[in-house]
């Protein structure tokens, strides 16, 4: 990679540290009018684009990534949270699973799924899921926190049938 791609992609990363993310896009598109085929500012453009809320032109780009590198773990979930953001759960469960039978230890990918399959009512199952990463990393902040609210839903669900019966 020439000099000129590596500093316009570390400005675009400065810019999105400052949450200049309009700025950040003109240089990730000036990347790629030049590497079209750059899997990371295909991917940090798609991340730029989501943090701006354009979570449809985000998984535009991430599955560009994904076209060029089917097996990246970085686009898969990147796209999986995207979908998740616009409760596709279903398609970024399928997203959390590809990037799974790539690394059946990606801890992300368990958490996510977790949440999404809790965004569905599906508390049991992203309980299993938020302990299965932590079986992984205990230390995995996302995982513990779901694990715990998922929990707390599931026993308020199971006092409020109780009472009602």
């Amino acid at each position: 990679m020439n000099k000129d791609i590596e500093n316009m992609l570390s400005q675009a990363f400065e810019y999105v540290e400052d949450g200049n993310y309009s700025n950040a896009l003109k240089l990730y598109d000036s990347v790629l009018k030049q590497m079209p085929d750059n899997v990371g500012a295909l991917i940090d453009k798609g991340v730029t684009l989501q943090n701006m809320g354009k979570f449809k032109l985000a998984i535009r780009s991430y599955d560009k990534a994904l076209d060029i590198s089917p097996n990246n773990l970085d686009a898969l979930l990147n796209k999986g949270t995207a979908l998740h953001s616009s409760q596709k759960y279903l398609e970024a469960i399928e997203c959390y699973e590809a990037a799974l039978k790539i690394d059946k230890k990606c801890t992300m990918a368990l958490a996510y799924k977790g949440l999404s399959l809790g965004e569905m009512g599906k508390l049991q199952d992203a309980i299993m899921h938020f302990k299965k990463a932590l079986s992984i990393d205990k230390h995995y902040d996302l995982a513990s926190i779901s694990k715990d609210i998922a929990q707390d839903l599931l026993k308020s669900i199971k006092e409020k049938k109780s009472k009602t019966r």
